[in-house]
């Protein structure tokens, strides 16, 4: 690590100060010789190997990559992924778009999810306990406007029917070529039979309302 070793040690001094973090824990947590991450930024340590590197940004529960993104300061932050509007299983909650475009509530890009065309929206309801409780996030793949893909059919899906209402179903084939069977995660709730859908979705993600971090826009 040439240039590399500066930007890590940038990047770790930043982090060190927001954090509000101390050589000497830092150091022992990173499994090194107590005074290893002091010496490091007053320069009377060699630049890391990149096995000492690698530890320290884990004793961060960070990448190499990360620490090193800090070197200019706190990078942006995390992504984010725009909440659509609100979705139940019964007949009176569901209306998509329900925030102005550009609008509305965002959360924190989960792990593993690219933030490109994923869409979000928010259980309303008890409709769909014990599997998606109110308040949740449900996260999706949009396949453009007009969209029932094949691959649909047994999978739970955010979806919306040609009168508009938004529903998360399981979806079966319906009786007929182009109609669908909507199956309610509560055993107790109404299914729908035999209903056109506009689009659906496959859920990729469910996230319980108390790991969710929304922000404002």
């Amino acid at each position: 690590m040439v240039n590399e070793s500066e930007k890590f040690l940038a990047g770790l001094r930043s982090i060190m100060e927001v954090r509000g973090l101390k050589d000497a824990p830092l150091s022992e947590a990173a499994g090194l010789h107590q005074s290893f991450v002091r010496d490091l930024k007053r320069g009377k340590a060699a630049s890391p190997k990149l096995s000492s590197a690698v530890r320290i940004a884990q004793a961060l529960d960070m990448t190499v990559e990360e620490v090193m993104s800090w070197a200019d300061g706190r990078p942006e932050d995390k992504p984010t992924i725009a909440i659509a509007g609100k979705v139940g299983a019964g007949a009176q909650v569901p209306v998509f778009d329900a925030y102005p475009k550009g609008g509305g509530p965002q959360v924190e890009c989960p792990s593993g999810l690219s933030p490109h065309g994923i869409v979000a929206v928010e259980v309303e309801g008890d409709s769909m306990e014990p599997v998606y409780s109110d308040g949740d996030l449900l996260f999706y793949s949009r396949n453009g406007h007009d969209s029932v893909p094949s691959d649909i059919i047994g999978h739970r899906c955010v979806c919306e029917d040609e009168t508009g209402m938004g529903w998360v179903k399981q979806i079966k084939a319906g009786d007929e070529p182009g109609l669908f069977h909507l199956i309610s995660l509560n055993p107790g709730a109404n299914n729908i039979w035999n209903v056109r859908l506009k689009w659906a979705a496959r859920v990729l993600l469910h996230w319980p309302a108390d790991l969710a971090k929304k922000t404002d826009t």
